[in-house]
């Protein structure tokens, strides 16, 4: 997920934004004012944002200084230009207390903001990085202009402001919000990361001209679909802009694939984030940790990772390795320079692909672009987006920004970088809740009878798709016991062996079994439906195979007997990627077309027998179908495996 979300309070966490966030992470010297200190960083100064704008007499684009920043986000919610308003009152002749009333936005709060941070794919800036000026500038604007979007789109479907006892009534701020936007180049390790704070204010006016509070938590739980929406803005511009296509590329086995911009070493991209080793080699710790933790010689927490809490662990171990502020500041020039430098010296990707990256990016492109169709199915969108989202919700229940958000991560995986129509999105949301969704609400509260907070469940029964993969089960080490004393070793470690090289007991991660879930969906709607569900060009596996160039493609199977027939038209079989992904780990798709021809036979040695593993695994499945009468579904079953985990997770990673 690229848009990160945070509460911003008046006080201290405001006075760390106004000392290190909006100077691009630095270190802000004292008594140094704003302007001075953003120039010093090598940072751009901040941009006001937002159609709110208007009703506090501020522009688009315009310069945010201190004051303003002060009185909006410091001052517990005040007008950005309280301190002229409250003057001219007192000019006037009015009391202190009422030209202090004057410059206030409703009542004062506590939260006043909320910190979105958005970055774009690795891929996109590391073009960014390292191309010319004018992909920097394509790039950027690319960024900013997808920035407006979705600020547009909180503005129109996801902000409410509550008023009311108990806050039970909700309204649009027709006059929409206001926000900060803060420019950064580079991540906390001296890397390339272009990414920008977007300080958007609580504070939305109503129709009847007062000012409320916006609902922070429906911002929180469509952070999501916020991401989705903008990775796809971004990416379908600067494709169409600079002749590029993406692709999806498996970053971490059992998860979801992230659309990268095709041709982009994937060297590069790991260049960028050498702190993910540091998280990773932490995490193993956490776990290790985790599974043996003892309270009173009992075990605090089941003998099992679940992913909710490898999420929260993951999150720790990235507190716990992240790096200090930078020290000197840079030029932005001088930074595009060092980079180049440093990735040539120690990514491992030779310097002609660096300096020539766009290139090697559009031939990719053009490769992708001349074997696959963007052409969209709705109605197989439907059916994919909804058994994905069945599956990876908790009990098979969501809502419908968890339909949204997983439509637009379907359309970029089948557009691959190509635009698309606005309203597409929604268009494959209706087409899931009603064909494929069942309305089980049960509302309480005015809130319940909204459509955002209606609660779906798919038509099918958790018995008809495959099975929920169960966490292995270990037999007792005896060399590996829970310490009897919390102050003891966790436990006893074969010498030489680090904490990730031990098998700490995970529960899967569940997009496999969503991927499955869907292929099995589709499978039945074309043996009892009339209309069949068409769209080949929208499997997953198909997309991932089609990225490689042809002579890596199995020959299509032929008839000794029918040689002189005409080849059925149809796409190719679907293979195991397993040995694809080893290929892409050091190989970029245009790499890949200088390969010999007797490498290539091995290839086609290793994807037949991959896709003859495969075959097997599907048969053994569908007998074990068949012979297997359905069960219905226990709520034990879905409710299994879920330990204490050490504190709460972010409820805009559920499911998701």
């Amino acid at each position: 997920m690229t848009v990160d979300i945070r509460i911003v309070r008046a006080g201290q966490m405001y006075r760390y934004y106004l000392r290190e966030t909006v100077v691009g992470d630095g270190r802000r010297p004292a008594r140094t004012p704003l302007r001075a200190a953003q120039e010093q960083a090598g940072v751009p100064v901040g941009r006001w944002m937002g159609r709110g704008l208007a009703a506090l007499g501020l522009t688009a684009g315009e310069e945010v200084t201190e004051a303003q920043l002060r009185n909006l986000f410091g001052e517990r919610g005040r007008h950005p230009c309280a301190d002229r308003i409250e003057a001219d009152r007192l000019a006037k002749g009015d009391s202190p207390k009422k030209a202090y009333r004057a410059g206030a936005l409703g009542r004062r709060v506590t939260v006043t903001g909320v910190d979105f941070v958005f970055r774009p794919q690795p891929s996109v800036y590391l073009l960014w990085a390292f191309g010319d000026e004018e992909t920097r500038l394509v790039i950027e604007a690319a960024h900013e202009r997808a920035l407006v979007r979705v600020l547009e789109w909180i503005e129109d479907e996801v902000a409410v402001i509550r008023y009311g006892k108990d806050g039970v009534y909700r309204v649009r701020p027709p006059g929409g919000l206001v926000a900060a936007c803060f420019r950064h180049y580079e991540a906390r390790s001296g890397r390339p990361l272009l990414h920008d704070h977007v300080l958007l204010s609580v504070k939305g006016q109503r129709l009847d001209g007062r000012w409320g509070s916006i609902h922070t938590t429906a911002l929180y739980e469509n952070t999501v679909a916020a991401s989705a929406l903008y990775n796809e803005l971004v990416a379908a511009e600067v494709c169409e802009v600079l002749g590029l296509a993406t692709e999806p590329r498996t970053v971490t086995e059992g998860r979801r694939p992230v659309m990268e911009i095709a041709g982009v070493p994937h060297g590069l991209i790991r260049w960028t984030s050498w702190r993910s080793d540091q998280i990773a080699a932490c995490l193993s710790e956490l776990e290790y940790e985790y599974v043996t933790a003892v309270d009173d010689g009992e075990p605090r927490f089941l003998p099992v990772v679940s992913e909710r809490a490898r999420a929260k662990l993951n999150q720790i171990a990235a507190r716990k390795t992240r790096p200090p502020k930078k020290g000197k500041a840079r030029s932005l020039g001088q930074l595009r320079a060092d980079w180049k430098v440093s990735a040539i010296r120690t990514s491992g990707v030779p310097a002609d692909v660096i300096s020539s990256l766009l290139a090697y990016a559009r031939a990719a492109a053009a490769a992708i672009r001349a074997r696959i169709a963007a052409v969209v199915d709705i109605a197989l969108a439907a059916v994919d987006v909804t058994a994905t989202v069945f599956v990876m919700n908790e009990g098979g229940r969501f809502h419908r920004r968890h339909l949204l958000a997983e439509a637009r991560r379907h359309l970029a995986l089948v557009l691959r970088g190509q635009l698309r129509d606005p309203g597409l999105d929604d268009q494959v949301v209706a087409a899931a809740i009603s064909a494929h969704c069942l309305d089980i609400t049960e509302p309480k509260t005015i809130r319940g009878l909204e459509a955002g907070y209606r609660l779906y469940t798919a038509r099918w029964a958790l018995s008809d798709l495959p099975a929920r993969r169960r966490p292995p089960t270990f037999a007792p080490d005896p060399d590996r016991h829970p310490p009897t004393d919390p102050g003891e070793p966790a436990a006893h470690r074969t010498p030489g062996q680090d904490a990730g090289e031990w098998d700490v007991p995970r529960i899967p991660l569940q997009y496999d079994r969503a991927l499955l879930a869907g292929a099995v969906v589709r499978e039945q709607l074309r043996a009892t439906t009339a209309t069949a569900v068409r769209g080949r060009a929208h499997d997953v596996v198909a997309h991932q195979q089609a990225a490689m160039p042809e002579q890596l493609l199995p020959p299509e199977p032929t008839d000794p007997e029918h040689d002189d027939q005409e080849d059925e038209p149809g796409r190719r079989e679907a293979l195991d990627l397993t040995a694809l992904r080893a290929l892409r780990e050091s190989r970029t798709d245009v790499e890949a077309l200088d390969l010999t021809a007797e490498r290539l036979r091995h290839l086609q040695d290793a994807f037949t027998a991959a896709a003859d593993r495969a075959h097997t695994t599907i048969d053994r499945y569908t007998l074990r179908a068949d012979a297997e009468p359905p069960r219905p579904a226990r709520r034990d079953d879905q409710q299994a495996h879920r330990p204490q985990e050490p504190g709460p997770h972010r409820g805009r990673d559920a499911g998701h």
